[in-house]
């Protein structure tokens, strides 16, 4: 089984959500040693954001394309041929400003493609990556779960995820990060017996 592991936090080894991804991976290959990881760090390594370039490389011809052009179209195909590839992910999605760190929202952008992990019909979208299962890890400094201030975070990333397919989406959630030392404590605590509940063996 192939599990994609991405990070998208700026706050390296201070991160929240980086902890708890980590964990969430090593308890997976603990409960399947024959997991094999492939890691994206998307804030130490980032994609460059969508643009006119991508969309002009992508429909350019590759005999055609100049090395920028074929740089990018690169870029997406391995991308997305990596999305494609893993059978679960783990998505590290802490919330900046209400909202996906715009290196995770990148990568979105290059996963999700008409004809590849979606497509339009007479019923309306279809999506064509399912199979998967995905674990999110959501982290915030205060309190947004269930809340309208979720929107453009961990209910976008679950809007997005179901879009091309993937309903087998679970959620590792630390919120209060940012309240004091003691209840950033108790989320973190809390986070991490999700996790082991997560693998446990009924």
């Amino acid at each position: 089984m192939k599990l994609l592991h991405l990070d998208s936090s700026i706050l390296g080894d201070s991160s929240a959500s980086r902890q708890l991804s980590s964990a969430v991976v090593a308890a997976w290959q603990a409960a399947e040693p024959s997991v094999q990881v492939i890691y994206r760090d998307l804030a130490g390594d980032a994609l460059s954001h969508f643009s006119a370039l991508s969309l002009v490389a992508v429909g350019t011809p590759d005999e055609l394309r100049n090395a920028a052009q074929r740089y990018e179209a690169a870029l997406s195909e391995s991308t997305l041929e990596e999305f494609l590839d893993a059978d679960a992910i783990v998505i590290g999605a802490p919330m900046y400003n209400f909202a996906l760190p715009s290196q995770l929202k990148a990568w979105i952008d290059r996963i999700t493609v008409a004809g590849k992990t979606f497509s339009y019909g007479e019923n309306g979208p279809q999506g064509l990556a399912g199979g998967k299962r995905v674990v999110i890890v959501s982290t915030a400094g205060g309190i947004h779960s269930g809340q309208p201030s979720a929107a453009a975070h961990e209910d976008y990333l679950k809007f997005v995820l179901g879009f091309v397919g993937i309903s087998d989406i679970q959620v590792v959630r630390a919120e209060g990060l940012a309240y004091g030392e003691e209840p950033r404590a108790i989320a973190m605590q809390a986070a991490e017996q999700q996790v082991v509940e997560l693998f446990a063996v009924a």
